[in-house]
């Protein structure tokens, strides 16, 4: 487990871009927090260390984004999700289970069809300027 302080959007940018040096081919990272945490940041943050170099909105309207950089990335965002079983219809396996990497916003709300041996970041609000990230 490692315990970091942000305290600042950019700083938030920076560490995930910076910790997706370690992230390799099939892994998949849960992203964890209130609303307005600082998920999203830290994604953009994420796959801008992975060598996407486009503008990466949330994922909120649609369940899934794809981008290409170092690996194939698939970014969800299960907040609008209703109920796990609903991403059997999008082949959420086929994807979670390639040589892409996953990262999953709100990803509590995937239940049981989130790997076990997944990446969990969750992001704290400690106040208006800090939040706690924990990886582990």
């Amino acid at each position: 487990m490692k315990k970091f302080y942000s305290n600042s959007e950019e700083n938030t940018f920076l560490l995930a871009k910076e910790y997706a040096q370690g992230i390799k081919s099939g892994d998949v990272i849960l992203l964890e927090g209130t609303l307005g945490a600082g998920k999203s940041i830290f994604a953009r943050g994420l796959l801008a260390g992975l060598d996407v170099d486009s503008n990466v909105p949330s994922p909120t309207f649609t369940l899934v984004n794809e981008y290409k950089g170092k690996y194939t990335i698939y970014h969800f965002d299960f907040y609008r999700l209703n109920d796990p079983f609903e991403l059997y219809e999008i082949g959420f396996e086929d994807y979670i289970y390639s040589d892409g990497v996953s990262l999953i916003e709100w990803a509590e709300k995937g239940g049981d069809l989130i790997p076990t041996n997944s990446i969990k970041v969750t992001i704290k609000i400690t106040s208006d300027n800090e939040r706690e990230i924990v990886i582990q």
